[in-house]
């Protein structure tokens, strides 16, 4: 079976406010355990961007809010047919310890890293381009050229009161995504569009395209419809959209 590339897009600012923050997470990840001190830089540029997406007052109550929808979704289908109640038990124990340490967090998720004063000294001087060189930021530098193991651990203490919210939107976005099987359909001229249920509201709109071909989705809508043109990469000037039918995968992730 060949291998497909999976373009996602929001249908609503919740889902994209997570969607922005896995990328992040998931970018941290990578570089952190990284040897070089360049990885390393990275991972910060990362951490600072979580930071200030964490900054807005409603995320947490967004977050649980999302967790206590996904909790009372699945108890409504815990009694139809078809259900593995095993499974179900494991998800809803997820939700549930993921809700409790939501609700439980000593702190505004991210303060750790925002009040931190070398953090401060390193965001005060990214806003400048180049401003967080080795002239410009000589404790930056000097941090960097520690060993690997000192600078996780430094990271690990910056992340503490970020976790939760990580572990909680992955779990959130992993349900949306399995909550429906991908179809087959096809594109005429390169352009789909499609009607959405308002009482059964889509999360996120996914497009599966073979791996290695020469087209991508542009994705637009909200929560009522959606459309996707399919998108030839020019090697100069603007992109163009093919005129030819285009037969992909879609999933409406409703869950």
């Amino acid at each position: 079976m060949s291998q497909h590339i999976v373009f996602e897009h929001p249908l609503n600012e919740r889902i994209r406010t997570f969607l922005r923050l896995e990328h992040l997470f998931e970018k941290v990840d990578y570089f952190m355990p990284q040897y070089d001190p360049w990885a390393t830089r990275v991972a910060v540029e990362a951490l600072l961007d979580i930071t200030a997406v964490t900054a807005r007052a409603d995320l947490r109550t967004e977050i649980g809010k999302e967790l206590e929808r996904n909790i009372t979704s699945l108890n409504r289908i815990a009694s139809q047919p078809g259900v593995d109640p095993a499974a179900l038990t494991r998800v809803l124990g997820e939700l549930e310890r993921a809700a409790g340490t939501i609700q439980t967090l000593g702190s505004p998720i991210g303060q750790t890293a925002r009040e931190d004063e070398f953090l401060k000294g390193v965001i005060q001087r990214s806003s400048i381009p180049g401003g967080a060189c080795s002239f410009d930021l000589p404790i930056y530098h000097h941090w960097l050229l520690q060993s690997p193991e000192r600078r996780q651990s430094r990271l690990d203490h910056w992340l503490k009161d970020l976790r939760p919210a990580d572990v909680a939107i992955r779990l959130i976005l992993s349900l949306a995504r399995g909550s429906a099987t991908p179809r087959q359909v096809l594109a005429p001229g390169g352009f789909y569009q499609e009607s959405l249920d308002p009482q059964a509201p889509a999360q996120m709109v996914r497009a599966g395209l073979p791996a290695g071909g020469p087209l991508y989705p542009e994705i637009s809508g909200h929560r009522n419809r959606f459309s996707i043109r399919f998108m030839h990469l020019a090697p100069r000037g603007r992109p163009t959209q093919t005129g030819e039918a285009v037969e992909f995968r879609l999933t409406c992730c409703v869950f």
